[in-house]
């Protein structure tokens, strides 16, 4: 459902080619400054880049970028915030016609709904980073460029949140890109594996 053909980006990003299937997440690994960021930002269409991707058979230049972004989305390690209240935030279509699923993800997260009429000051970075996947998840994106999601969680909410996140793949049929540091949650999620360089030189995907 989401292939990708030669994506790079010069001098900074060797190019790389894959191709995922409904329900399977790839697990990008390497050292600091190997590009991991930069390749979710060129997925997404963020960043300058060769080589062209595939969403269902249609070509992402075919895309209009905005249409694009919101069908492979990329959820940053640092979370923005651009309104004072949580609930802001959220698609008013979520809020009103499918306000059951956002419910049911905040529970699911171990967040309570009052969370929603908080400030976004008051919030800690856990939860901001689990609010800020409920968002985006809002607007049932088919391909989740995942940077990091669960690096201020603790053991048990990072095993929810992969539960989330599984759960949601199967429900959309969708796919992921998933930046890991942890070894230990890259060997319960790849479906395959894609390690980078911090050279131009970049290591070869994986099955898994």
């Amino acid at each position: 459902m989401f292939r990708v053909e030669e994506l790079g980006i010069p001098s900074l990003l060797a190019p790389v080619s894959f191709a995922l299937a409904e329900q399977e997440i790839m697990m990008v690994s390497g050292v600091s400054g190997s590009g991991k960021s930069l390749l979710l930002r060129a997925l997404a269409d963020l960043e300058p880049h060769s080589g062209q991707a595939w969403l269902n058979a249609k070509k992402q230049s075919d895309f209009p970028a905005p249409v694009w972004r919101r069908q492979v989305m990329w959820f940053p390690a640092e979370t923005a915030w651009w309104e004072d209240a949580v609930l802001a935030h959220y698609p008013q279509a979520a809020i009103e016609n499918d306000q059951a699923w956002l419910l049911s993800g905040l529970t699911a997260l171990g967040l309570d709904r009052s969370i929603l009429k908080q400030t976004v000051a008051a919030l800690s970075s856990g939860e901001k980073q689990r609010l800020a996947l409920l968002r985006g998840l809002a607007f049932r994106p088919k391909v989740l460029l995942l940077d990091e999601v669960t690096a201020n969680l603790d053991p048990n909410t990072t095993l929810a949140l992969e539960a989330l996140v599984q759960g949601y793949l199967a429900e959309a049929g969708g796919c992921a890109v998933w930046v890991s540091h942890d070894p230990e949650q890259v060997e319960r999620l790849a479906s395959r594996q894609l390690v980078l360089a911090k050279s131009p030189a970049v290591g070869g995907e994986q099955g898994g």
